[in-house]
């Protein structure tokens, strides 16, 4: 397996970022990951190295790098209930910072990055995300149609709201990646579940919106409290055949 911390220019300075890739000398699909709402940490760069080792180079970005390096703040090693209230008041300034105009230019500079990779193969990508990473995957794959093959979002954020620049809104004129999407049991209500269906059925896309049972939000992430392994297990059986479908036999 080769890592490697990386350097990515964009519009608005250099993101930092991790990558993962077989060490086989052979060009891979490339996956690029949003990480959650606590960023890029290294349970992130575990989960990369899981999904490089299936056969994807795998870019997961430090997306508050205009703020400066991961990590911006002092995470501790697991993510209590008792410190999470705590860390997510240092992270909110953040997270309100990086508006859909940033996560279009910034999407745009990763692909741009991904495309010159000698590691990468031509073709499509995917496009995940944690959280909030899920409404940068989606932005990202409405952006991007063309490039974009498979979306995957988990205990996703904000897909369905009453702004002008609801994600969902960009689905059936944009939208071309078959999706997946992972849920924890309080994630979306039943009305936003349907109305981000409804999108998905307008666009002509292969979807599939599943509530992934006991789970609670941010179920995927080992360093927290919510972690769950059987969900997490289930998260990955969802996936890797996304994956092996849109991209390995593209």
């Amino acid at each position: 397996m080769l890592t490697d911390t990386l350097r990515i220019p964009t519009p608005d300075g250099v993101a930092d970022a991790f990558a993962a890739c077989p060490d086989d000398d052979r060009p891979h699909p490339a996956v690029l990951m949003y990480p959650d709402a606590f960023g890029l940490r290294p349970v992130l760069e575990e989960m990369a190295r899981e999904l490089a080792g299936h056969g994807y180079y795998v870019l997961v970005p430090n997306v508050y790098y205009r703020q400066g390096p991961a990590p911006l703040i002092d995470l501790p090693e697991h993510i209590g209930e008792e410190i999470r209230p705590k860390v997510i008041a240092q992270l909110m300034p953040l997270v309100d910072a990086h508006t859909t105009e940033r996560v279009l230019r910034d999407a745009d500079a990763y692909l741009a990055f991904l495309a010159d990779r000698p590691e990468v193969a031509a073709g499509p990508v995917a496009a995940i995300g944690y959280c909030m990473g899920a409404v940068l995957a989606m932005r990202t794959a409405t952006a991007h149609p063309d490039r974009v093959a498979a979306v995957a979002g988990f205990h996703p954020g904000f897909l369905v709201t009453d702004g002008p620049d609801s994600p969902h809104l960009l689905i059936p004129e944009h939208l071309t990646a078959e999706v997946h999407l992972g849920l924890a049991e309080k994630d979306m209500t039943p009305e936003a579940i349907a109305t981000i269906d409804e999108a998905f059925e307008a666009a002509g896309v292969g979807h599939g919106t599943e509530v992934y049972p006991g789970t609670i939000h941010g179920f995927t992430m080992s360093d927290t409290d919510a972690f769950d392994a059987a969900a997490f297990q289930r998260h990955w059986d969802r996936l890797l055949p996304l994956l092996g479908r849109t991209l390995t036999e593209a």
